[in-house]
């Protein structure tokens, strides 16, 4: 009777998806990476391509995690939005994609995340926010910003810490609730 008792609370026990974990460890390996905050428009290879390893922003954060993953967002990225175009915002006036930097703005992680991955309710309830999870916020009515859940805890141990990048280079940062959530997603290939 224990084998099957023991048996059943294994079955039934979560169990923390392994590519969400190493994702999360991909963000945290990021933040050794001396990197300065620089935002401006850099023509880059494709697919496969990035700014500057010292250089970078919000999205790069999540671009590179995923990147160490196998995951080329770039591409990822650039291929919805072609055969997609109009679901896409047009923030940017453009009228065509433009893979140098189409997957650097938070707008079209947000539409790509919400059509390729699966997007989660937006709460107040910390631990609806898993590791490997991707966040958006508005720090201002006009200006977003994007992060990825990680595996460490908080001091007071409530939720778990964000990687990224809000103009100091990528870091470790208890900021969950600091801003406004607009989005919450999970995206794995």
């Amino acid at each position: 009777m224990k084998y099957f008792a023991l048996l059943f609370l294994l079955v039934t026990l979560p169990v923390q998806d392994s590519f969400y974990a190493r994702l999360s460890d991909a963000a945290l390996s990021l933040t050794k990476d001396h990197v300065t905050y620089i935002g401006d428009y850099v023509k880059i290879p494709y697919p496969n391509g990035d700014v500057p390893k010292n250089t970078g922003v919000c999205t790069d954060v999540i671009i590179r995690a995923y990147r160490k993953l196998g995951i080329d967002l770039q591409k990822e990225v650039h291929e919805d939005m072609k055969a997609n175009f109009s679901k896409y915002p047009k923030n940017w006036g453009l009228k065509s994609t433009d893979t140098n930097i189409d997957h650097r703005r938070v707008p079209n992680l947000q539409t790509f995340f919400s059509r390729k991955g699966t997007s989660l309710p937006v709460t107040k309830n910390a631990a609806d926010y898993k590791p490997g999870d991707i966040v958006t916020w508005m720090i201002t009515p006009s200006l977003p910003h994007i992060g990825i859940v990680v595996n460490k805890k908080t001091k007071d141990g409530k939720r778990y810490m964000i990687v990224h990048n809000v103009g100091r280079g990528q870091e470790l940062e208890d900021c969950l609730f600091l801003y406004d959530i607009s989005g919450h997603y999970r995206y794995k290939k």
